[in-house]
């Protein structure tokens, strides 16, 4: 995949934490379009884009269902790759609607973009396996536990993760795509506890070979994804969670061209050099004597607490839009 403008990192953004700096976000990274036109029909589009979300309290499953139902066939390259997604991605839309459905719970871990890439197809794998065969990139080994707002493990939550390898690429990316890899699907032990063999994140470029890459040129944008591990975990009675861990110290971390970094998620990896641990983690000797190690625990609201949550965000939007009409 060509990387498209990847100096342009405006570092001077915010990380989009709350609705608002989303929309904001949305619309300051076309502050370099060479074109004026192309500029103000763009941020005009978020604008109302934006609005219509807000106004409708569009759910994530009405939103995805739109996508899909409305995505012309024109707009779907390759076998798993659907381009009206990616263009809800870089205008802001996804994590917008992200945001405004899925709001922040006491000490829950925060949702983000679930990205074109997910597939239906990952290998089951035992608490402590591989999701990536030998030779997709640097060994890491992430574990935690799945726990309630109130600290208490959630035993048997499925976990669904995936990543690029470490040339940037997704398995479904590759025309040849046999089983899948860097990819997995897990359990959550009786204690909460998960955990599984991948490789380092790296960052890569979102498809810029489409209508949506073309577009991203024209507005001066670069289309750069800061290196992430996606995670999906759903049990029973809890608020299902799309999510992301961004490792610190990329590039992109402010200027993530889907707007999906939040500051909760972006994680510390340490570096351990230890043979007799790397064996105990389960790498054999041919990955080396050295891996990264993530360590998060992963926190679930309850449907109860998500459905409270999302209750209070929307009337203190309808509060706001009130306030604006009445100083019109």
């Amino acid at each position: 995949m060509s990387k498209i403008n990847e100096h342009k990192t405006f570092d001077d953004l915010p990380l989009p934490d709350t609705d608002a700096i989303v929309s904001s976000n949305a619309r300051i990274v076309n502050r370099d379009c060479p074109d004026p036109r192309l500029k103000f029909l763009t941020d005009t589009l978020v604008r109302h884009l934006h609005d219509y979300v807000r106004e409708t309290n569009l759910t994530t499953a009405e939103w995805i269902s739109s996508l899909r139902r409305f995505s012309p066939r024109s707009l779907t390259l390759g076998h798993s790759r659907q381009e009206f997604i990616l263009l809800s991605d870089v205008l802001g839309v996804s994590a917008l609607v992200d945001a405004l459905n899925h709001p922040k719970v006491g000490d829950s871990t925060e949702s983000t973009v679930l990205g074109p890439f997910f597939t239906e197809d990952a290998p089951e794998v035992n608490i402590g396996g591989a999701i990536a065969s030998e030779g997709k990139g640097s060994p890491m080994y992430v574990h935690g536990r799945v726990l309630d707002t109130s600290g208490k493990p959630i035993p048997g939550a499925t976990i669904e993760t995936w990543e690029t390898d470490d040339t940037g690429h997704y398995d479904t990316q590759y025309e040849n795509r046999g089983e899948p890899d860097c990819r997995g699907r897990l359990k959550s032990a009786d204690d909460g506890t998960y955990a599984f063999r991948g490789v380092v994140p790296v960052a890569y470029p979102i498809p810029g070979d489409g209508p949506v890459g073309k577009l991203i040129a024209k507005l001066g944008r670069h289309n750069m994804r800061p290196a992430h591990l996606h995670l999906m975990v759903t049990a029973e009675g809890f608020e299902p969670l799309i999510t992301s861990f961004y490792p610190s110290g990329d590039q992109y971390i402010t200027s993530d061209a889907v707007f999906g970094v939040k500051k909760s998620l972006v994680v510390d990896l340490k570096t351990v050099k230890s043979a007799e641990e790397a064996r105990a983690k389960g790498f054999p000797p041919s990955f080396g004597d050295e891996f990264a190690l993530l360590e998060r625990d992963i926190v679930l609201a309850s449907v109860e607490e998500s459905k409270a949550a999302r209750e209070k965000l929307q009337k203190t939007e309808a509060a706001e839009k009130a306030r604006q009409v009445s100083n019109i």
